[in-house]
């Protein structure tokens, strides 16, 4: 199924800074959307986000050049491809970008696309995405991970791990893992 139109806005996270959103609709009116919020920090071997810069906006932080390149040259590479064909649109955005580090389109943009991309096939196929991905033989539901102690460079606490996570194994549904994470992070607090 054929990629008919992508659409990319600045939307904002969590945190409230700036992040990319992307919807993909496809010939048949399937879509997928996926934003793509950052972490505190970057490891030396991230690929780079591509950010404005402008001070008078978000402090700097605003993302409508990446914007500017998933509506422009990311949308004009990939409209009329297949949908089903997740490695070519990602090689497309890849070459088209031509850096190690994603930064002229920014990983921002290009893996808000690749996502919205899959999502889209799912939809089409009426998938759940982890299926789409994991394909047939899939028989785990995802179980979301969930950061509930910062420490390291960007936190007050005197601890020298970045970041503690967990996984709430044995959860009957994502939705219930969601609960059982939250309840942990607020017993904590």
């Amino acid at each position: 199924m054929k990629i008919e139109k992508i659409i990319g806005r600045e939307v904002l996270d969590s945190r409230g800074n700036p992040t990319v959103e992307v919807d993909v609709i496809l010939e048949s009116g399937a879509r997928g959307r996926a934003s793509v919020p950052s972490g505190a920090s970057t490891g030396e071997n991230e690929a780079l986000e591509l950010r404005d810069g402008d001070k008078s906006r978000y402090m700097g932080k605003g993302v409508t050049k990446a914007v500017a390149n998933v509506n422009g040259p990311i949308a004009q590479a990939l409209v009329g491809m297949s949908a089903l064909d997740q490695i070519r649109i990602d090689e497309t955005m890849l070459a088209l970008d031509g850096t190690e580090t994603k930064s002229n389109l920014g990983a921002n943009a290009i893996l808000g696309v690749s996502l919205a991309v899959a999502k889209a096939a799912a939809d089409y196929l009426d998938l759940p995405l982890y299926k789409y991905i994991g394909g047939c033989n899939s028989y785990v539901l995802p179980v979301p991970m969930m950061n509930i102690i910062n420490g390291g460079a960007h936190s007050d606490a005197p601890i020298c791990f970045q970041e503690f996570m967990i996984r709430p194994i044995g959860a009957c549904c994502f939705k219930e893992g969601i609960r059982m994470g939250t309840e942990v992070f607020h017993n904590l607090k």
